[in-house]
């Protein structure tokens, strides 16, 4: 164990205080050289204690350096080892290439030997075909000269068609240029007669805005004709319901008065009162009949009739079934001299009803 610095340190300063506590005497001067070789043998420990860790440093190093030196020494002896292998092998190889090499001289004097044979016939062959060469060469300049003239007979038909093509292309030109200002004047007038179209088309929609405000217009009106014309047939149905109510009135009365006294003129000419006058009307045979022209029945029954048509695309069954009522009543009247058992009202109305195959429908004329 090594003593620590700071406690040695700590301790010679007491020492020291210790001393100059002491005024005189010899132990003040026993502390301070205590104080002082405490000191020295610190230092001296101290100095010993690195010198010591140097040398171990030291040590440790040359150990260290040691066992590199081997390890190295150990692998410079292995690649000694494997270089000397490969020089054995390479001095195997040696002489196998060697070997090789003297059998390949000796093939290849031969070969010399061959391609000396070979040179010789190679070189009488070459003077034969320098021989052809020679006569194709010439026949090569013959047709090189026919070629030519060719080529210049040729060059003179090109020089012509090119003085064709540039006349043609001038012509071509001045047909597109043409060409260009009739595209333009036609261009101007597809433009003005764009403008035009769409002016027209500008006053089309105008006419035809107009159109709709009038066809609505119009449609309003039909819609107020149609009202009235709804309210003027609820008038003329309940006076036809009067007019039927005091027609059947009429007929029990008249049926009451012929079987008052059946098979007795005498009496009934007996009984039966003077002629009333004029003014001595009854009044329901007054409200019963009534005296109409036959121009206004058959202008009631035209419009009856029309209408009954217009009510046909509108698919308005019912204004269709009182209108051809109306117009059947009108009719009616008109042959007021005909004999009726009865009131043939329903057959109507269910003829007009009935489906278009089923049945014919009955018109007012016809019945």
């Amino acid at each position: 164990m090594t003593p620590e610095t700071p406690d040695v340190a700590e301790t010679a300063n007491f020492l020291r205080r210790f001393a100059d506590l002491m005024s005189n005497g010899q132990n003040a001067t026993y502390l301070q050289r205590a104080a002082v070789l405490l000191e020295t043998l610190t230092a001296r420990v101290t100095a010993a204690i690195d010198e010591e860790q140097l040398w171990r440093y030291k040590y440790e190093t040359a150990t260290d350096h040691t066992d590199a030196l081997e390890a190295e020494c150990d692998a410079l002896k292995h690649d000694i080892e494997g270089h000397l292998d490969i020089t054995t092998s390479i001095l195997a190889e040696r002489d196998a290439l060697k070997a090789t090499l003297q059998a390949r001289e000796a093939e290849l004097a031969e070969l010399n030997g061959a391609l000396g044979r070979e040179r010789g016939e190679f070189a009488n062959k070459l003077e034969a075909h320098e021989e052809v060469l020679a006569g194709l060469r010439a026949a090569f300049d013959r047709e090189r000269e026919a070629l030519n003239a060719a080529a210049e007979a040729r060059g003179e038909e090109l020089d012509q068609l090119r003085r064709d093509l540039e006349r043609q292309r001038e012509d071509y030109a001045a047909r597109s240029k043409t060409h260009e200002s009739e595209l333009s004047e036609l261009r101007l007038a597809f433009d003005g007669e764009r403008d035009e179209l769409q002016a027209q088309l500008k006053m089309l929609r105008d006419e035809l805005a107009a159109l709709r405000v009038a066809t609505d217009r119009e449609n309003d009106e039909l819609k107020a004709k149609v009202a009235s014309l709804e309210a003027k047939r609820a008038e003329l149905r309940s006076a036809f319901d009067r007019i039927g109510h005091l027609r059947n009135q009429t007929v029990e009365h008249q049926g009451g008065a012929d079987r008052s006294v059946p098979g007795k003129p005498g009496f009934e000419a007996e009984a039966s009162p003077l002629p009333a006058k004029r003014d001595d009307r009854d009044p329901a045979v007054e409200e019963a009949n009534a005296v109409v022209p036959r121009t206004t029945l058959r202008q009631a029954r035209a419009q009856f009739e029309y209408l009954a048509r217009e009510c046909i695309p509108r698919g308005d069954i019912a204004s269709q079934v009182m209108c051809a009522l109306g117009a059947y009543t009108m009719d009616l009247a008109l042959r007021a001299g005909a004999e009726t058992d009865h009131l043939p009202v329903g057959e109507v109305a269910l003829g007009i009803l009935a489906p278009a195959g089923s049945a014919p429908q009955v018109n007012a004329d016809a019945v």
